[in-house]
């Protein structure tokens, strides 16, 4: 098997990354962290941020204790998604419990923002689709209907 990082390129400039939805270990966003550090370990972050500037990429690394640097070391060896997930469970400053990544993925699923700058912005950006979609209520399905718009779909 081939694990070198030439087989895990992700260019964000050209496809969006994997839903936030997509759960790795039980974690939403996990999976689309990995892309998201994929890109940036090879300047092809795009519009995307990577570690501090997200915020739910920050809720992840709360939530484990590891830091955006090494979480970026760690996917710039050319892991796959499975040995990354090992790597985050043996490196999360307390052991986490099935349970605790369940309840903390569907908090952090049905956000509408995380902070209420966030939500502001967020009530204003669903304000203004055109044409109106009462059916997009969580950051997670706008940064769905964003990815997919991104990239040449419609809303």
């Amino acid at each position: 098997m081939n694990t070198s990082l030439k087989s895990n390129k992700i260019d964000l400039t050209q496809a969006a990354p994997r839903s936030p939805r997509v759960r790795l270990g039980g974690f939403v966003h996990l999976p689309r962290l990995i892309d998201k550090a994929r890109a940036a370990a090879t300047g092809k972050l795009g519009v995307y941020v990577y570690g501090a500037e997200s915020l739910l990429d920050q809720q992840f690394f709360d939530l484990t204790g590891i830091s955006p640097e090494a979480f970026l070391d760690k996917v710039s060896d050319g892991s796959g998604d499975w040995a990354i997930l090992q790597w985050v469970q043996a490196n999360t400053h307390r052991p986490m419990q099935a349970f605790q990544i369940q309840a903390w993925s569907q908090w952090l699923e049905t956000l509408p923002g995380l902070s209420p700058e966030a939500r502001a912005w967020f009530a204003a950006f669903s304000q203004a689709l055109e044409p109106a979609r009462p059916d997009v209520s969580t950051l997670f399905e706008y940064l769905d209907l964003d990815d997919f718009v991104r990239f040449g779909g419609q809303a």
